[in-house]
């Protein structure tokens, strides 16, 4: 009998993280392993004037090869930013989703297209409508935007969300 070692994987001591968008020094930083979105957006000196903060959420916990991308607020009225998904996605909001719920008043129009029955057309519905209004305050208003009955929304309704 031999009092043979089990070999032990050792944790990682850095994870790397690509901090890009609307950030003072955009680039790749090395972090602890248990650092948070917010720590990597204040290595790369903080959020610009430009940015919008509350479309990131800071409190995410990192993985290496992560990209942490903050949008312009501009780019969080639009839509128009398109931020990478971790590889791991069991924690956090991204891009409008959440647990495979497609938030309404955060998706771009590729997300919204992951519906049933949303296409191109009513997906830019959608973030016309969302513009226009400010939003949506119950899933049902999504029975307001052109296009999308109530047939459409029964297809969907378990699939979205307003937040």
């Amino acid at each position: 009998m031999t009092d043979e070692i089990p070999s032990v994987t050792p944790e990682p001591q850095e994870i790397f993280v690509d901090v890009c968008g609307a950030v003072n020094q955009p680039g790749v930083y090395e972090m602890d392993p248990d650092s948070r979105v917010f720590q990597a957006i204040e290595a790369a000196g903080g959020m610009t004037e430009e940015a919008s903060g509350i479309s990131v959420n800071q409190a995410q916990p990192l993985s290496d090869g992560q990209q942490v991308y903050v949008p312009t607020v501009q780019e969080a009225e639009e839509g128009s930013f398109v931020p990478a998904v971790p590889e791991t996605t069991g924690t956090g909001e991204s891009m409008g989703t959440e647990d495979g719920i497609v938030n309404l008043n955060t998706a771009d129009a590729e997300t919204l297209k992951t519906l049933s029955g949303i296409g191109d057309s009513k997906a830019q519905a959608i973030l016309a409508y969302r513009e226009e209004h400010g939003g949506f305050s119950s899933i049902e208003e999504i029975m307001q935007v052109p296009g999308i009955k109530e047939s459409t929304f029964s297809m969907i309704k378990d699939k979205i969300a307003v937040k």
